[in-house]
Order: structure tokens, then C-alpha cells, then sequence
């Protein structure tokens, strides 16, 4: 691992690469926050999969691509005089200690337990805020759904509303079920979506209480759909068949074999 002065020797170098880049190369001279953005969104995704692989070595280099994008918003921030990097910096770190009283503050040395901070989190920062803003106020409405309701549910939990046991959730995904059955009986198009809405919302939630990430096991699952439709592909194409010559029996069949194989 590198010293504390080869990471900061690290991060400069950063810096004057992208002095350089912003000055002489006339792709990144004509970026705009705008342009970068959906770039940016990219990085994002790419970083999450690498974790989600476990591949620490993609993860560094995502974490990189990602510092990257991060300075160069700063320097075209610095350039409309608006902000700098360091301000960014200086505005997180300052951020951080009030949001942390029992490392930074008067509470020091306090025996705290990570339940307890988690418990507060979303009160410790609404005393931050000073009131001004509600505490669903700071999730995107452009951030995607299944994402957004993750983030409401924690920031629900972080100020005490939340399930007093995880057991209790499954009355609430039963009661939305039998709601959405309910709804498709009266084939009104509304009222459905707003019921699988509700649905899907509440089994997120059980996923959220029993330490489940939602996002990793619909991809997990996506994944795996992906697999056994690509064997039933594969399987199909080899025979000289297309979809249109199999019965839906054949293409079960196919594919009880992609999960016999572990597919």
C-alpha cells in the first residue's frame, strides 16, 4: 500500500492531467456538465458491477474512472469561478465531522453502537439542515425506482418509522398481494399499476429488513434468467428449430435442463 504522501502525490498528478487535458485537448475542452453527466451515470453502473463481481482489481480501476469524473466537474466548476475541487472537498469532510459527533465531537470516545448511528442517521442530518428541508427532499425523483425506494425506506428508518419486528413486514406484502389481485379483476389499467406498485414497494421492504439488497438479487435473478434463456437459445438453434416450432411444453423441458446443469 502507498503512503499517505504517495496517495496525496497521486491525486495532484490528477489534477495537473486534467489541467492539461482542459487546456490542450480539444475533446475535453468543448465538455459541459451536461455532456459528462450520462458519462458519469455510466462509470457509476460499471463500478457497482464491479463489486458486485468482487473483482477487486476492476474495482480500483472503476474507482479511478469515477475520481476522474469527479475532478473534472470540479475544474469546469473552477473555471465559471463558481467552485473548485477544493471547496467540494472541504464541504464533505466539514459534512462528515457534524455527522459524526461521537468521533468529532463532544461525544468522542462514547460508546456507540452501529445500530444507534444508523437508528439517528436521518436526524443527525436534518439537525444539519436546520429544518429547512424534508427528509425525502434529498432523493432524486430521476433516480431509478427500485433504487429510490431503497433510499426512502432507509431515510424512513433513520428517524424511528420502521417495523418494530422484521416478522411483521409479511402481513403487509400479503395484504398488497391480495390487493393486486383484487385490482386485475376490475381491469382498470390505474388502479393495477398502482397496486403492483404498492406491491412491489412492500416486498421490497422484506428484503430491506431481513439484510437483503433488493437491487443485487433482481440482478442476481436477471442473470440467471439470462443463462437459461441463452441455453434455451443455443439448445434451439442447434437442433435447426426456431421458437415458433416448440410447444411451451418443449421450451420447459429445455429449460428444467439449463437448471438441472446449474444454469
Amino acid at each position: 500500500m502507498h503512503t499517505r504522501e504517495e496517495k496525496l502525490a497521486a491525486f495532484g498528478r490528477l489534477l495537473d492531467i486534467m489541467d492539461e487535458l482542459r487546456e490542450k485537448c480539444p475533446w475535453n475542452a468543448e465538455q459541459t456538465f451536461d455532456s459528462i453527466r450520462r458519462l458519469t451515470e455510466e462509470e457509476v453502473y460499471e463500478l457497482s458491477d464491479a463489486i458486485i463481481s468482487g473483482d477487486r482489481q476492476a474495482t480500483m480501476k472503476e474507482i479511478g474512472d469515477l475520481l476522474y469524473h469527479m475532478v473534472f466537474y470540479a475544474r469546469m466548476g473552477q473555471e465559471e469561478g463558481a467552485f473548485d475541487i477544493a471547496d467540494s472537498i472541504n464541504k464533505v469532510c466539514d459534512k462528515m465531522v457534524f455527522r459524526h459527533p461521537h468521533v468529532f465531537g463532544p461525544e468522542a470516545g462514547k460508546q456507540t453502537s452501529a445500530k444507534e448511528i444508523a437508528d439517528t442517521w436521518e436526524l443527525v442530518k436534518a439537525k444539519e439542515k436546520g429544518g429547512n428541508k424534508t427528509v425525502m427532499e434529498g432523493i432524486p425523483r430521476a433516480m431509478p425506482a427500485l433504487l429510490k425506494a431503497i433510499a426512502m425506506q432507509e431515510k424512513a428508518r433513520g428517524c424511528g418509522f420502521d417495523w418494530q419486528k422484521k416478522e411483521d413486514v409479511w402481513a403487509k406484502v400479503q395484504e398488497e398481494y391480495q390487493e393486486v389481485a383484487d385490482a386485475c379483476r376490475t381491469e382498470d389499467p390505474s388502479k393495477i399499476e398502482g397496486e403492483f406498485g404498492d406491491l412491489l414497494f412492500s416486498v421490497i421492504n422484506a428484503a430491506r429488513l431481513y439484510g437483503v439488497d433488493p437491487e443485487a438479487a433482481l440482478n442476481r435473478t436477471s442473470e440467471k434468467f439470462r443463462r437459461r434463456f441463452t441455453y434455451l437459445e443455443e439448445q434451439t438453434l442447434r437442433k435447426g428449430l426456431k421458437f415458433s416450432d416448440l410447444s411451451l411444453a418443449q421450451m420447459d423441458a429445455v429449460w428444467d435442463e439449463a437448471k438441472a446443469k446449474g444454469l
